[in-house]
């Protein structure tokens, strides 16, 4: 008896058509390929990046830096994406191109982490962290490039390309666009 009387007021109930749960894949921006894809690229760009951290010396300090500085964006960023892409809360910004958005970031990340990853292969002691933070650099693009073809593949190009003129259907004549003139002279005086 006392169930029925505190029920309706004690127990939360989602209202209808929203759901409790967090992450809500697949759904119109990420499928499940793709969930698992950013995941990788979430753990491969981390490690990549402890791994540069815990370089002790280095040869050429740029390259190193500009990797910390790839390989870090590419972490936040991208474990951003996954927390956005996968749960409600990508409604709630305000951007309505996450398509868009999400092809080409992944296919930058992708591009930068190949350019970081080769100065620093090219730049460095050859110590074996160093060698580790490189492979885990050029995995962690090959993990983007993947994102980049699975979203190809499943949802195409993002970017309509020029709209096509509609082709007439029948082969007949065409009809007049112009009309003659209804003054009733005919070019004759």
């Amino acid at each position: 008896m006392a169930d029925s009387v505190y029920n309706t007021t004690t127990t939360t109930e989602a209202p209808e058509g929203r759901s409790r749960r967090w992450f809500i894949v697949p759904n119109p921006n990420v499928d499940f390929i793709r969930f698992f894809v950013k995941i990788a690229e979430v753990l491969l760009s981390f490690v990549a990046f402890v791994l540069e951290e815990s370089v002790n010396s280095c040869t050429s300090c740029s390259a190193l830096y500009f990797f910390e500085f790839v390989s870090c964006t590419a972490f936040l960023f991208t474990l951003l994406f996954l927390i956005l892409l996968s749960t409600p809360m990508h409604k709630k910004v305000g951007i309505s191109c996450w398509p868009k958005l999400d092809f080409v970031y992944s296919a930058l990340i992708a591009v930068f982490l190949i350019i970081a990853s080769a100065a620093f292969a090219a730049h460095n002691s050859g110590s074996e962290t160093e060698r580790a933070t490189v492979v885990f650099g050029f995995l962690a693009a090959i993990a983007f490039i993947i994102d980049v073809g699975v979203f190809y593949r499943t949802n195409g190009f993002p970017f309509p390309g020029p709209k096509k003129q509609p082709v007439l259907s029948s082969p007949g004549p065409v009809p007049e666009i112009e009309k003659l003139n209804s003054n009733g002279s005919n070019g004759t005086n």
